[in-house]
């Protein structure tokens, strides 16, 4: 299984292509519509998220709401183009008309200016942000969607939440009273800051507001679990086959994510090994299975059969109501940073598009493992193999 995105903030449509997925899974456009919505949904997400729906259409590879084996297209149409349609113009040459809402003052922390450097975007940055906004993910939590939809016909799980938003966080013990992800699904939807409970709900909705009212950003750190993981997918071989590795790009790679990390993660730097190690048990019922979950769901690069756990942290947005010092490309003189419409914290939304890039990683090592080329098939081949896997 493969994916490219496509599409600029402002321009007409988003656009990902998906190649690999096994023909026969059932999948509707209000299946994917369901997630998209997910994403724009969240306390602190800005004006965009008000004036426009993403809604999502099936344009290949899809027929009677089945996948046929062949590239799927899933197209969603940027509605807010409407008020940038001059502006973003691909066949229409530049005016003094439609080349206004330039940038030439880059923000702070975003990819205006490395990114005019590096394309020679030196007339406005405006060529960079618009594929380097946030809003690209909106593609990529669509693929998830579908990647979800395959994952659940293959009895495997995955859910994201919220951990903390600034120095607001939730309590983890209520973790212990949760028995599966859909109880937590359940539990983390029903606060506008996906958290686990409603003292941290509030508490964080108060840091949101706080930091909204002083034209600042916030950051924050998100959980994703999956569960019903075979032991087995990913690699010790070489380095580009470790699984945890893959998971780990993929999270990083999502926009303003700055770290990541597994199971206990760098809480384990300060333990010792006989603190940290998982255990080994075996059970008629079960086979073999780890005691604990510090290493998240991995040990060499592959799955253990346990609960993935992984972790990423979320820097706050670059664009500030109240912006930093910059520099203006052109003249080199000393100014605020541009202003572009923004939210005061996305982490709400990070939550599901870490969901979402795990899902596809997870995917697409099933994928790579076994045939892909029918789900039925799929599902035979994986029902074998947790078998072998048990009785080992």
């Amino acid at each position: 299984m493969k994916y490219m995105t496509a599409g600029e903030s402002h321009g007409p449509e988003e656009i990902a292509i998906i190649e690999g997925i096994p023909a026969g899974l059932q999948v509707s456009e209000a299946d994917i519509n369901q997630e998209l919505a997910r994403r724009q949904h969240g306390y602190g997400r800005g004006q965009r998220q008000v004036i426009e729906t993403d809604t999502v259409k099936f344009l290949s590879g899809i027929r009677h709401q089945k996948t046929l084996g062949s590239p799927i297209t899933l197209n969603v149409h940027n509605d807010d183009h409407n008020h940038w349609a001059s502006i973003m113009a691909p066949n229409d040459v530049e005016t003094p008309e439609n080349s206004v809402r330039k940038v030439m003052r880059p923000r702070p922390g975003h990819a205006d200016l490395v990114g005019g450097m590096k394309y020679r975007h030196f007339k406005d940055l405006r060529n960079v942000l618009e594929r380097s906004s946030a809003r690209e993910t909106v593609m990529r939590v669509a693929v998830g969607a579908l990647s979800k939809k395959l994952l659940k016909e293959l009895d495997i799980d995955v859910h994201g939440f919220v951990l903390n938003i600034g120095p607001a966080k939730t309590d983890l013990s209520k973790l212990a009273t949760i028995k599966n992800l859909e109880e937590l699904r359940t539990t983390t939807e029903s606060f506008a800051t996906r958290t686990l409970d409603e003292k941290a709900d509030q508490a964080m909705k108060q840091v949101i507001d706080s930091a909204k009212a002083k034209g600042n950003t916030v950051g924050g750190t998100v959980q994703v679990f999956a569960t019903g993981v075979p032991a087995g997918l990913g690699s010790y071989v070489t380095a580009d086959d470790k699984l945890d590795a893959k998971i780990a790009r993929a999270i990083v790679g999502i926009n303003a994510f700055k770290g990541v990390d597994f199971g206990g993660g760098f809480d384990n730097a300060e333990k010792f090994g006989s603190e940290v190690m998982d255990e080994i048990y075996w059970s008629q019922e079960r086979g073999f299975y780890r005691s604990s979950d510090n290493l998240g769901g991995f040990e060499g690069g592959m799955t253990t059969g346990e609960m993935i756990a992984v972790r990423g942290v979320v820097k706050p947005i670059p664009t500030l109501y109240r912006p930093m010092h910059s520099v203006d490309i052109d003249t080199h003189q000393d100014h605020p940073a541009s202003i572009e419409r923004s939210d005061t914290t996305a982490v709400t939304a990070a939550a599901v598009i870490a969901e979402s890039m795990v899902a596809i990683e997870i995917a697409k090592a099933i994928l790579d493992k076994f045939d892909c080329d029918n789900l039925d098939r799929l599902k035979e081949q994986l029902k074998n193999y947790r078998q072998e896997i048990k009785q080992f």
